[in-house]
């Protein structure tokens, strides 16, 4: 019994030590007063590409230009196609310490990444390195200064008063029109949409013949408005209101009687067939092209796959229906106060042991907000560059003021969706960055889908459903762990080290115990 107790206390301090281990983290990174050019470097780079060959190749290329500049430093690419995977993939390999050199991701998955003591790097004092810092003397290529960045960008990876980012690609949401059916309905476009137009057109386009084909299109088939990202359908929607969603310290709001009001609404217009989402019916893209649908809200980054000449389609060409397309900013409630959502890749930088590795890191991400590969990734999809320099370059200009071009760099559609963001920056918000807010982002989706999706069996939709609904996704996101007083941040699970550590503790004095009972029983005898 001695053995088998002191053999549970040795494994209790080995837990500890390796927790305590765990917890410490890595040291922060310091940026070391020069770079050694003598050595050789093998940096990863995490990015993702919307299953477009054209950002693939921008990507190799810059690849390929940077290592000519820097033979000594070796870049291996590593693609994914959805942001997601990304996250979970870095969030997997942060406890085996093996994290890529530099990830393209959002604010919000970064702002988890950090929750790892030094896990990724703070920028600001690289930024403003004189020698290594944005527009720094000894950078080898014609880098961007930090005046020269779009500022409105820059503060969007601001996390925790420190700069974890810096913006790769922006883009917003746009709400994609098959004005040839609007107008055969009797209705103009306006500048501005609003969401009660929105869904007066929607219903209106339910309308069928005889034979149960609808009115607009002559099909069996229409869904008039679909959105693609329900998350930043209610995130819109409520900021659009001034109604309470979350704040910078973690505290969340978004269960409140507006977003019941709004999940209401929502829900009729489900029910009669009128809205639907992605996840429920598929991408809002292939049923706009195919006459299926009116209203379709997508990235601007997926404008070259909507209308029916679009250069990018996952649908069979017979099924296009040819019609004309307008671009116009999402609905909005108040046109003369605009809200809609800033979005798009930022990089980061994830810390090693050497720091001389990081700086080979931060080399290779200040050249991926060079001029050659903004524009370059920018014509690749709906983007704009992230530097003024960029966006007022000749070359730049000339392409987005591109008109009457048959080439696919040049869709219209494309430049349309592009020239609304630039048009529109003073307009765009971002939503509180914390650890947990990527999962507060999930469950505000999650809360229209489920309703849609009630909505379409016929369930009630009352004061008891969303009380009931609300408590499901909170649970379901894990938004009612404890907080931390000093900060009101989600302190997030136990980490399987501290689990097994509290479990062996448990085990040893259950031991202990038994140890000690059995001792009295021998003395009673």
């Amino acid at each position: 019994m001695r053995k088998i107790i002191g053999l549970f206390l040795i494994i209790f301090c080995l837990f500890n030590v390796t927790a305590c281990h765990g917890s410490l983290g890595m040291a922060s990174f310091e940026v070391p007063e020069d770079f050694d050019e003598t050595r050789q470097y093998e940096i990863t780079f995490w990015a993702k590409n919307d299953t477009n060959i054209n950002q693939v190749n921008v990507y190799k290329k810059a690849i390929r230009d940077f290592e000519e500049i820097y033979p000594f430093i070796k870049v291996n690419l590593k693609l994914y196609t959805d942001y997601s995977r990304i996250y979970n993939d870095v969030i997997t390999n942060i406890s085996t310490n093996t994290t890529p050199n530099v990830c393209i991701s959002y604010p919000d998955h970064i702002a988890t990444y950090k929750s790892g003591n030094n896990t990724v790097v703070a920028l600001d004092e690289l930024i403003d390195d004189e020698k290594f810092g944005l527009g720094g003397s000894e950078i080898r290529f014609d880098g961007v200064k930090k005046d020269e960045m779009v500022k409105a960008f820059m503060d969007e990876c601001i996390i925790d008063e420190k700069r974890y980012a810096l913006p790769f690609m922006r883009s917003t949401e746009a709400l994609y029109i098959n004005k040839t059916y609007v107008e055969k309905m009797g209705y103009e476009i306006p500048e501005v949409l609003t969401w009660d137009f929105i869904f007066e057109v929607a219903e209106k386009a339910l309308e069928k013949d005889e034979e149960g084909n609808y009115l607009v299109n002559g099909q069996k088939i229409m869904i008039p408005f679909i959105y693609k990202s329900t998350d930043n359908m209610l995130i819109s929607m409520l900021k659009q209101l001034d109604a309470p969603y979350s704040q910078s310290d973690g505290t969340i709001e978004i269960f409140n009687d507006t977003t019941s009001s709004l999940l209401k609404e929502i829900g009729k217009h489900a029910k009669s067939g009128s809205f639907s989402t992605f996840k429920i019916s598929s991408y809002p893209a292939n049923f706009l092209n195919a006459g299926q649908c009116i209203f379709a809200v997508d990235s601007t980054a997926g404008a070259t796959w909507m209308g029916s000449k679009a250069p990018l389609l996952d649908i069979a060409e017979e099924q296009l229906v040819d019609f004309e397309t307008e671009v116009r900013v999402i609905p909005q409630y108040d046109p003369d106060n605009k809200y809609m959502i800033s979005q798009g890749p930022s990089l980061c930088i994830f810390n090693k042991t050497d720091p001389q590795e990081v700086m080979a890191s931060w080399l290779f991400t200040q050249f991926l907000i060079s001029n050659g590969v903004q524009i370059g990734y920018a014509m690749t999809e709906g983007y704009i560059p992230v530097t003024l320099t960029a966006q007022n370059s000749a070359e730049y200009q000339e392409y987005i003021n591109m008109t009457d071009s048959d080439d696919r760099t040049y869709y219209q559609v494309k430049l349309d969706a592009s020239k609304l963001l630039i048009n529109n920056i003073d307009n765009t918000f971002v939503t509180p960055v914390f650890n947990g807010s990527a999962s507060l982002r999930d469950a505000a989706g999650s809360l229209v889908e489920n309703t849609c999706k009630s909505a379409r069996r016929n369930e009630i939709l009352d004061d008891n459903y969303f009380r009931a609904l609300f408590e499901k996704v909170t649970s379901l996101y894990h938004l009612d762990q404890a907080q931390s007083i000093d900060t009101g941040k989600d302190l997030g699970p136990l980490p399987e080290t501290a689990k097994i550590l509290l479990a062996s503790l448990v085990i040893s004095w259950i031991l202990l115990g038994l140890y000690a009972l059995r001792e009295l029983k021998k003395q009673r005898s």
